[in-house]
C-alpha cells in the first residue's frame, strides 16, 4: 500500500484527487492539506510515500516547499501552470500533472509511483548480507558495513572510510546509498553519508568521526537533528 497525501489550497482540487486515490487499490490517503504547512506537520508525524504537491498556493508555493525537505518522498505535482514543468524536474520530482487532471494522466503517474517504489523496497531488502564488495585498486575487496564510518563523494567516485583503512571506488554516491541500509546511514551533506553508530561529536555544521570533521550542511540539518534527537538522553 502506498501512503499519500494531497497539498493544494482548493477543496475542488483536494477532493478530485483524494477521489482519484480511492479508486485504486494500492493507494491509501493519509491526509489532504490546504497548504505546505500542514502537510510540514504530517511529513513529520507520519510515514509517506507519495505527495501530489500543487504549486500555486499562497504564503509558500509547492516549489518552495519541496526546497525545504532534506529527503522528501515521491512528488508529483499539480497544477494549471505548464510553465512550472521544468523547475519542478529539476528538483528530480517524479510527474508533472496539469489540471484538470483527467483519471487515465492519474493512474499513468500513480502506477510509475508504484514501480518506483516497488524497485526502492527491493534494492533494500537484497542488503540482507552485512557486507559487500567493491573493486578497487584492480581488484575485489569486501566491505563489512558495520565497520565503515562515513562515505565520502569525490568527483566520480567514492571513498568508503573504515577505522581500518579506507577504499576508493569508481561508482556514484547513489550507487553506494543503495548499499547501505537507511537506518544505520544518514547523509548530511551532499557529498558525505556517515554511520549513525560512529558520530562521536555534533557541534552546529559539523560532525567528528574518528578524528575527522564533517560539514554538515544546512539543507540536511534538520533530518540529521531529527534522528539524533530520538536517541537523546532526557533526564526525568
Amino acid at each position: 500500500m502506498i501512503n499519500c497525501i494531497v497539498v493544494d489550497d482548493e477543496p475542488i482540487a483536494r477532493n478530485g484527487l483524494i477521489e482519484y486515490i480511492e479508486q485504486v487499490d494500492f493507494l491509501f490517503a493519509v491526509e489532504a492539506c490546504k497548504n505546505a504547512i500542514e502537510a510540514s506537520s504530517v511529513l513529520g508525524q507520519k510515514s509517506i510515500d507519495l505527495v501530489f504537491l500543487d504549486i500555486q498556493m499562497p504564503k509558500l508555493t509547492g516549489v518552495d516547499f519541496l526546497r525545504t525537505l532534506s529527503n522528501p518522498p515521491l512528488v508529483i505535482l499539480t497544477t494549471a501552470f505548464p510553465e512550472y514543468a521544468l523547475e519542478g524536474f529539476e528538483l528530480n520530482v517524479l510527474d508533472y500533472l496539469l489540471k484538470p487532471i483527467s483519471f487515465e494522466r492519474f493512474f499513468k503517474a500513480v502506477n510509475k509511483a508504484r514501480t518506483q517504489l516497488t524497485l526502492t523496497k527491493k534494492n533494500q531488502s537484497s542488503i540482507s548480507e552485512p557486507y559487500f564488495f567493491v573493486k578497487s585498486n584492480q581488484k575485489l575487496e569486501k566491505v563489512i558495513i558495520e565497520d565503515i564510518l562515513f562515505v565520502e563523494a569525490l568527483a566520480n567516485y567514492v571513498i568508503n572510510y573504515t577505522r581500518e583503512k579506507k577504499h576508493i571506488v569508481y561508482m556514484s554516491f547513489k550507487g553506494i546509498e543503495s548499499q547501505l541500509p537507511s537506518n544505520l546511514f544518514l547523509k548530511i551533506h551532499k557529498s558525505y553519508m556517515v554511520a549513525l553508530n560512529a558520530i562521536q561529536t555534533i557541534d552546529n555544521d559539523e560532525v567528528i568521526i574518528n578524528g575527522h570533521i564533517l560539514p554538515v550542511s544546512k539543507s540536511f540539518r534538520p533530518a540529521v537533528m531529527e534522528r539524533v534527537a530520538k536517541h537523546l538522553f532526557k533526564r526525568n
